[in-house]
């Protein structure tokens, strides 16, 4: 079941959101404002499709929708959305308190200076709003769906608990090292960082494959473009990718880390 019009109330809220925060990213100068912005554009879209979705009592091909496995899968995505987004938003917003720009995004406002304030509206964030459109997808299929709950929903929301281990747990891991002045300089290969140099992006795959499985239970298997697309995100365009362009340059352990270990997904550190 697809709703056109519920899909598109997601763009709008999303397209708004992007807007404000460009406003007050102007003020201060700084777009990386927007990366606390990315998990929370994910909850508006979910609240948004839950809100705007058909009334549970609604004919739907001759018979009346089964209301009370539709509320529970309805509010079992909204919860599993709304605690990766809470957690993460407050991770990336507390991480960059305080500091200046992103130098990612320096970059960026050096290759379209000048006028980059205004151009930042598009570039940065209503592009971000639009990629967060299209991968929230699953969120909209679990939201509509007529199934009742079933196996694939135990399977998703299982793959998402492993996803929020591996994000959760080595966003923690890497900023109690950071935390440590003996580290400076040091490359963080330990715990869950000895066994894949991107642990937080190896969760976040799995925390939107997760939530398709729970899609594809209630039916949306067309929502597979929402993963498809973080997938290639997280491991060619503004994940791995971008991250390791230069960091080997920054950190001279670094390389030897490569070696050893696992650019993605998990597997033992290689000898």
């Amino acid at each position: 079941m697809f709703d056109l019009s519920v899909y598109l109330s997601g763009l709008v809220v999303l397209g708004a959101a992007a807007f404000l925060t460009w406003v007050v990213s102007v003020q201060r100068r700084n777009v990386a404002i927007v990366d606390g912005l990315w998990s929370l554009m994910f909850l508006m879209a979910a609240a948004t499709y839950w809100y705007t979705a058909p009334a549970f009592d609604a004919p739907v091909a001759g018979e009346h929708l089964r209301a009370p496995g539709i509320l529970e899968r309805r509010e079992l995505v909204l919860a599993l959305v709304a605690i990766w987004a809470i957690r993460l938003a407050v991770y990336i917003t507390a991480r960059n308190w305080g500091h200046p720009e992103d130098r990612r995004y320096q970059a960026i406002r050096r290759r379209n200076d000048p006028g980059f304030a205004f151009k930042s509206l598009y570039l940065v964030f209503g592009l971000q709003a639009v990629l967060a459109w299209v991968i929230s997808l699953p969120l909209l299929g679990a939201v509509l769906g007529v199934r009742p709950l079933g196996l694939l929903d135990l399977a998703g929301v299982a793959l998402w608990l492993v996803g929020m281990i591996f994000e959760a747990g080595g966003d923690g891991q890497l900023a109690r090292f950071r935390a440590d002045p003996a580290n400076a300089g040091k490359v963080m290969d330990r715990g869950l960082w000895r066994y894949t140099r991107h642990p937080n992006y190896f969760g976040d795959f799995c925390v939107w494959w997760g939530l398709y499985l729970v899609a594809l239970s209630a039916g949306a298997w067309w929502s597979i473009v929402g993963p498809l697309l973080m997938s290639v995100l997280l491991m060619r365009v503004s994940g791995v990718t971008l991250l390791e362009k230069d960091i080997g340059g920054r950190r001279p352990g670094y390389a030897e880390y490569v070696r050893r270990t696992n650019a993605f997904f998990p597997g033992p550190p290689r000898d």
